[in-house]
């Protein structure tokens, strides 16, 4: 695993690059600078960029030109747009068409960090299972496995994916959750429009309400031009609000008169913007128990759960295990081009057995890591950090061994969320109350699926 998530950067002015270079540089990213978007795709296909940032106006090949190739060809890599000040407009048709955010020239560093972070965070999970853009005829709707627990899933999508009700996605954190919202969508009579995505656990709480509502002008510190907020540039489309357990009171407050009334208050605005937008939230919280504990309002929860799909986790779904191996190999020998293994008998039961906490993510993170430091074209237990005793099912040792393992991880879990649940979400501040470095909870991240 890199150390850096990488950034693409994409505009025809050599200054430009070497400035948001630099730039992402100081921040802790890693760059590729490119002059030409017709050289991208290449460049996207032999890197694997986590974030693609391309100027809007470019001779040849231009902004948007570039992003319905990107959308095409890799829709799990995040574009964001650089755009001048007269062309925002343009910048915000990009992100109906499905760019992840656009920035302005010139630059605020804060800004761009932010932004960049947020698409790699959104990088990470578009990246869970997938295996290609949801179509009308797909009969697995985009989700690997055959178990029934799944199969009742997709009986449940396509049963709602045309109606205009709003739908409560819950499960574990690495579940899959936004898979199932991308399935709503594509599966519904909006899929021509926009699928806007927000993280509402990742913003922070100063900025919620502008993220979600947009703001005007002048609204506050920093607000030097009209932005339209997530609702608005979902219009005709859906939104989808993952982890909305996270939003502070007052949001949900907002939220549920969004609902209400179909119409948004830009902050600083003095007139409401009438939206028609499909909602779809996620959480991996109880929403129930939060509702009674005070902390979410439960007039909002009884709108957001007007139908509600659980998605299970892997503990109860194990007999998709080989299936979801199978996918991995596929995506992540191609995407590090490594030859592809395949996995013995006796690691597909190690697989099976071992204790998930992270789910279908943690999963996947086991998978990626054998296929880049494999040896030979066969993956034994010791290449995804088990240990063959777990497969012997003979052996109540070694239950007692993975029940004591599933233990430790679950507590190592609750800790960690705690944590960055107490720090807003940022990480050195949650690794110095865990007394680890940065770069251990980063790896801990990892290891449980969190990240």
């Amino acid at each position: 695993m890199t150390a850096r998530h990488h950034v693409l950067i994409v505009d025809d002015e050599s200054n430009v690059r070497r400035v948001l270079g630099t730039l992402l540089e100081q921040a802790g990213f890693q760059t590729t600078r490119v002059a030409r978007a017709e050289d991208v795709l290449d460049l996207v296909r032999a890197q694997d960029p986590d974030v693609v940032l391309t100027d809007l106006k470019m001779p040849g090949m231009d902004g948007l030109e570039l992003l319905g190739a990107l959308r095409c060809e890799f829709p799990e890599i995040p574009v964001v747009m650089l755009t001048a000040h007269g062309t925002v407009e343009t910048a915000v048709e990009a992100m109906k068409r499905g760019a992840f955010d656009f920035l302005t020239k010139p630059f605020d560093r804060e800004e761009v960090a932010t932004v960049l972070s947020k698409a790699v965070a959104q990088a990470g999970r578009s990246r869970l299972e997938f295996h290609g853009p949801v179509r009308p005829d797909d009969e697995d709707c985009g989700l690997v496995g055959r178990a029934a627990v799944m199969d009742a899933v997709r009986a449940l999508i396509r049963k709602i994916a045309a109606s205009p009700s709003t739908v409560l996605i819950t499960g574990e954190t690495g579940t899959g959750k936004e898979l199932v919202a991308d399935a709503l969508h594509h599966l519904s009579d909006r899929s021509g429009g926009p699928l806007v995505k927000v993280n509402c656990g990742a913003l922070p709480e100063t900025l919620v309400e502008s993220e979600l509502f947009g703001h005007e002008r002048g609204a506050f510190t920093g607000a030097e031009r009209d932005r339209p907020g997530r609702f608005e540039l979902a219009d005709g489309g859906t939104l989808f609000l993952d982890e909305v357990g996270e939003l502070p009171a007052a949001t949900q407050v907002k939220l549920l008169r969004v609902l209400q009334d179909r119409r948004v208050d830009r902050v600083g605005g003095s007139r409401p913007i009438e939206v028609d937008v499909r909602l779809i939230a996620a959480t991996h919280r109880d929403l129930a128990e939060e509702a009674r504990g005070g902390r979410f309002r439960e007039d909002l929860l009884y709108r957001l759960n007007v139908v509600e799909i659980r998605v299970p986790p892997l503990r109860e779904r194990l007999d998709d295990v080989p299936a979801l191996v199978e996918c991995f190999l596929d995506k992540h020998a191609a995407r590090l081009r490594r030859p592809r293994p395949r996995v013995g008998p006796a690691g597909i039961e190690a697989l099976r057995r071992a204790p998930w906490p992270g789910n279908v993510r943690q999963l996947e993170n086991a998978v990626e890591r054998a296929v880049l430091l494999a040896d030979g074209p066969e993956l034994a237990p010791e290449d995804f950090g088990l240990r063959s005793d777990v497969a012997s099912a003979a052996a109540p040792e070694g239950d007692l061994k993975a029940t004591a393992r599933a233990a430790a991880a679950a507590a190592e879990r609750r800790l960690i969320e705690q944590a960055l649940d107490s720090t807003g979400g940022n990480v050195t501040r949650a690794a110095e109350r865990l007394g680890l470095s940065r770069r251990g909870l980063q790896l801990k991240l990892k290891e449980l699926g969190l990240r």
